[in-house]
This record gives structure tokens, sequence and C-alpha cells, in this order.
């Protein structure tokens, strides 16, 4: 269908980065528009089991440009919440050994870093 061509032919993937954790994987994806407009898709994928086999659930939130800052603003004041005001016993550091997988053009594996 030509509709469905045109609307796969704007969202042109340019960088990808997958985090694994345990039975979900998320994947942070720069895509752009044919107008050269990027923006950011985040992607739950849950392996479930079923009668037939395993299928994936996947849940997608797309974040565009102008929103970047008060998306990163907000997930950082709920987890500095969590681990400061819930959680203050806990020891985060042995969570931070885990690395990103890179979908990267270079291959390259780094930690992703919410920076404002």
């Amino acid at each position: 269908m030509i509709v469905e061509e045109n609307k796969e032919m704007e969202k042109v993937e340019i960088y990808s980065k997958r985090v694994k954790a345990g039975k979900r994987t998320y994947f942070f994806d720069v895509k752009a528009t044919r107008g050269n407009d990027y923006y950011l898709t985040i992607t739950e994928s849950k392996k479930r089991y079923k009668d037939d086999g395993y299928s994936y659930e996947k849940h997608k939130i797309f974040l565009y440009k102008e929103d970047f800052k008060k998306f990163i603003e907000a997930l950082q004041e709920t987890v500095d919440h969590v681990k400061e005001d819930l959680m203050p016993g806990v020891d985060f550091s042995k969570f931070d050994q885990e690395e990103v997988e890179s979908n990267a053009p270079d291959g390259s594996s780094e930690e992703l870093k919410w920076d404002i």
C-alpha cells in the first residue's frame, strides 16, 4: 500500500542503543523524517511465552526534540526521589557494572548518559 510505504520512508533510523535488562530489552533509537527533523523512540520489549511459542510485547514512546530537556529533568528527579527518599539504604552502585550494547555504526559500547 502506498500510504504505508511513504510512512516507512519517513522513519529513517540514524542511531540505536540496546539495553538488556533481564526479560526486558530497551531500545533508544534516533530517527529522522524526510525533512531531517530528528526524534527519539524508546521501546520496551518483553519476551512472553505463549502456547505456540515465544512472542514479544512492545511498548513505544516517541520523544521529540522540544521535550528532551523536560523529559530528562523529570526522569532524573524521579530516579533521585526513589534513590534518596524511598530507598536510601540501597547501594545502587552495584547495578552500574552492566554494559550497554550498541548498534552504533562503529560498534562501540558505552554507557548512556542523560545530559541536559
